[in-house]
């Protein structure tokens, strides 16, 4: 009786590793400026984007209604300038916010120069 003798194909999957790459930043460039900017979409709703303003950037109503209107108008508007560090951290957490309430809400840093 013939016997089937079992095949074994090459393992054809290539497995790539890559190590981070990490760049070293000087205290003194944490330390620089950076300004926040929002950027405009047409999917938050104008009073969310006022709420976090407010929250996590610390500005005050009229501030915060002025920067929501400024980036609805233009497109974009700057949202405080900060030290690197605690810039994106509030943007981390403006972004945090705005993804669990659903919102495409978009922050960014520039330099400050």
């Amino acid at each position: 009786m013939p016997t089937a003798t079992p095949t074994r194909e090459a393992d054809t999957d290539t497995v790539v590793t890559t190590r981070p790459t990490y760049t070293v930043v000087s205290r003194e460039e944490l330390e620089k400026p950076y300004r926040v900017i929002i950027q405009n979409d047409d999917v938050t709703p104008m009073e969310f984007v006022v709420m976090v303003l407010r929250i996590i950037f610390g500005l005050d109503y009229n501030q915060a209604y002025d920067v929501m209107l400024t980036a609805h108008m233009e497109g974009r508007a700057l949202v405080a300038t900060l030290p690197f560090e605690e810039a994106q951290q509030r943007v981390y957490d403006a972004h945090s916010a705005a993804r669990e309430a659903g919102y495409p809400l978009s922050f960014y840093l520039e330099p400050d120069e």
